[in-house]
């Protein structure tokens, strides 16, 4: 498994795109965005875990349903098969969390550049009406990432592609 995490905006699924155009179809995508929701942020793990790494582990296919967000308010959406692949790409914020890192094969960190380069560009993502919710996002975001200590836990950071504000290496 190989798990993209990072905060909101920084570039997770753009680097996990790669990941996954340079693994073809020996790899499949899972993705928070499928789990989360503002008022659930990170308590749905159980569901991916039983859903999709158990089966996974123990060589079969899983599934999961994804959140839809079509009227601007998540509800259960459509049940996603995942077959059993050779790499899982997790991609999302929480994804690289310290209960599933001991299955990981790689934890990458995307940093994303500043708080404000990475709102404007989760704003330019999910529209101007959401900009409140994912500022609070934000604000929740760094402390999960403070307790869980993802950022330190990676073994690869990747600077993200949230704009020109990125910090300098």
């Amino acid at each position: 498994m190989l798990a993209f995490d990072g905060p909101s905006g920084a570039g997770k699924s753009t680097a996990a795109l790669e990941a996954l155009s340079l693994l073809g179809s020996r790899a499949a995508l899972v993705t928070t965005d499928a789990f989360a929701t503002w008022a659930s942020p990170v308590s749905w793990w159980p569901e991916l875990v039983s859903g999709v790494l158990e089966p996974l582990a123990a060589g079969r296919s899983g599934s999961y349903r994804r959140m839809d967000w079509s009227t601007g308010v998540p509800r259960p959406g459509a049940r996603v098969a995942v077959e059993v692949p050779e790499v899982l790409v997790l991609e999302g914020v929480s994804c690289g969390r310290r209960s599933v890192r001991p299955l990981l094969s790689l934890l990458c960190w995307v940093e994303g550049g500043t708080e404000a380069g990475r709102l404007a560009a989760a704003v330019a993502r999910d529209g101007e009406a959401q900009r409140a919710e994912l500022r609070k996002w934000q604000l929740f975001e760094r402390g999960w990432f403070a307790v869980d200590g993802t950022r330190d836990a990676a073994a690869v950071r990747l600077p993200g592609t949230a704009g020109a504000d990125q910090p300098k290496h």
